[in-house]
């Protein structure tokens, strides 16, 4: 005589079914997402050292990189937007240029981040600077006196930005 499975064997065999096959399909799609280039997408934070010492494997890699700017390395392009400066950590230097207006803050030996490429040409091509600073704000010393000139200056910056 045959026995006929119960109600109760049957749906632990779908549910086993569906268990085998659900593990199956998420290693399977996991191998593809470790196999299809994740790499692409990472963005590493390197210094000036860390980029010399990665040599090929910093070319066309998106890379960010941090470090100080150098003393009496800022040059503005002549009739183009952008700035070329340099970046340095305490061993090693990195020229960067950048197409972009550079922010206010920007100035020598302050903490930069510059994200780009490293080029075959052998500088930084930057897509995004951002300076480093605290948040702490110091009120001037003795408040800030104007005297007429500057508040006539700053008067006329201002002219038309409350009209609607």
């Amino acid at each position: 005589m045959k026995h006929e499975p119960s109600a109760t064997d049957l749906r632990r065999r779908t549910t086993r079914r569906f268990v085998i096959i659900a593990v199956a399909v998420a290693a399977l799609a996991f191998i593809g997402i470790a196999a299809g280039g994740i790499n692409d997408n990472l963005v590493y934070y390197w210094t000036p050292t860390d980029l010399h010492k990665a040599g090929d494997k910093a070319y066309g890699a998106t890379i960010r990189l941090g470090g100080m700017v150098a003393a009496g390395s800022i040059k503005n392009r002549a009739g183009v937007s952008g700035v070329d400066f340099d970046v340095k950590d305490g061993f090693k230097v990195v020229h960067v240029k950048s197409a972009g207006v550079p922010p206010q803050m920007f100035r020598e030996n302050i903490g930069v981040v510059v994200e780009g490429t490293m080029t075959r040409g052998g500088y930084f091509q930057c897509n995004r600077l951002m300076v480093s600073h605290n948040n702490e704000y110091r009120a001037p010393k003795g408040g800030h006196p104007m005297d007429k000139k500057e508040l006539e200056k700053l008067m006329r910056t201002t002219e038309g930005l409350d009209k609607s």
